[in-house]
């Protein structure tokens, strides 16, 4: 099962000295700036499975798995996110004090999910994917969110897996490489060959937004 990461704003509730913190590692229902939604009940049967093991996902450094920071105390979904509760180990671990110490300040403001995708659907309506089972893995404090390199990792799981991206991941992730809405959908309607004869655009600039797709 391919693993993935995906940004998320870290609402930070508290964080008092002893590193101890809370706050909402994700907001139910908001769209992200790369059309996804996380939807109500989207952690719960990953909880469920770490509850069953007395555990909790783990708190990491920059999804770094040699890089642990704390521990997370708590997790629980209510009607608003996921709701957090953790302890960065801040008087035994250098690196858990470098990160309390920019969570504090607030130069370290996103934390991203590293995670397997069991269910989503796209939204036609509103042009947004719907995360609807996450299986939740590691949560990492990341200094840049890692949305795009998600929507990567979602093509290439797809294409290693001897199956097609479905069109609207596709189409996404075109208008990310600089393609416009009316280029990606020609491209996908009809392949290179259409876009160069319905669209008189200069060539560079296709040629631009070809070079940037790094699959």
């Amino acid at each position: 099962m391919t693993r993935k990461k995906l940004a998320i704003d870290f609402k930070i509730k508290s964080i008092d000295e002893s590193g101890e913190f809370s706050g909402y590692a994700s907001v139910f229902g908001v769209k992200d700036s790369y059309s996804d939604i996380v939807m109500p009940g989207a952690f719960s049967k990953s909880l469920a499975k770490w509850g069953e093991k007395r555990q909790l996902p783990a708190l990491l450094w920059q999804h770094k798995t040699d890089e642990p920071i704390g521990i997370f105390t708590s997790m629980k979904e209510d009607d608003h996110g996921l709701y957090v509760e953790g302890r960065l180990l801040k008087d035994d671990d250098e690196l858990a004090k470098r990160a309390y110490a920019h969570l504090k300040a607030g130069s370290i403001q996103a934390m991203s999910i590293g995670y397997s995708l069991n269910d989503y659907e796209y939204d036609k309506d509103k042009g947004a994917f719907q995360l609807k089972e996450i299986d939740l893995w590691e949560v990492s404090l990341v200094t840049f969110p890692a949305n795009e390199e998600a929507r990567i990792d979602t093509v290439k799981a797809s294409l290693d897996g001897g199956d097609l991206p479905q069109p609207a991941l596709v189409e996404q992730y075109l208008r990310d490489a600089g393609f416009s809405r009316k280029q990606a959908k020609t491209i996908l309607a009809g392949g290179y060959k259409a876009l160069r004869d319905a669209d008189s655009e200069d060539v560079d600039q296709i040629k631009s937004a070809i070079n940037s797709i790094s699959i």
